[in-house]
């Protein structure tokens, strides 16, 4: 079995829509500039991000984008913005680069390298 690239999930991506791909590339370049030695596979269909201990990874759908949180269930939302009721797992969809500001998506990527 070969294994995808980041590479080339990104490329399967584009083919969703331009905006899906926008989406992921910046939440690609955020992790990199909040998370000092990140480190990405692709893993599940998205990709995975590592510092360490894997913490975070990110999803491309036809209508949205989804941040996956691997604790997420042990961080404390005050901002509201975390979905799913799993028993660790949490989720913030993005449709659009506003919503990666609005949703504070920084803080969370923060919260949830915490958490794991």
């Amino acid at each position: 079995m070969t294994t995808k690239t980041v590479q080339t999930l990104l490329d399967d991506i584009r083919l969703l829509g331009d905006e899906q791909y926008s989406l992921v590339e910046s939440v690609r370049a955020l992790v990199r500039k909040t998370i000092p030695h990140v480190s990405e596979e692709v893993k599940y269909g998205g990709i995975i991000f590592s510092s360490g201990v894997q913490f975070s990874g990110v999803f491309a759908y036809k209508q949205h984008v989804s941040v996956e949180f691997s604790y997420g269930a042990t961080i404390d939302d005050t901002l509201g913005h975390l979905e799913g009721g799993g028993k660790y797992r949490r989720h913030m969809k993005l449709y659009s680069a506003e919503d990666i500001k609005a949703k504070h998506l920084a803080q969370y990527l923060v919260l949830a390298l915490k958490a794991a």
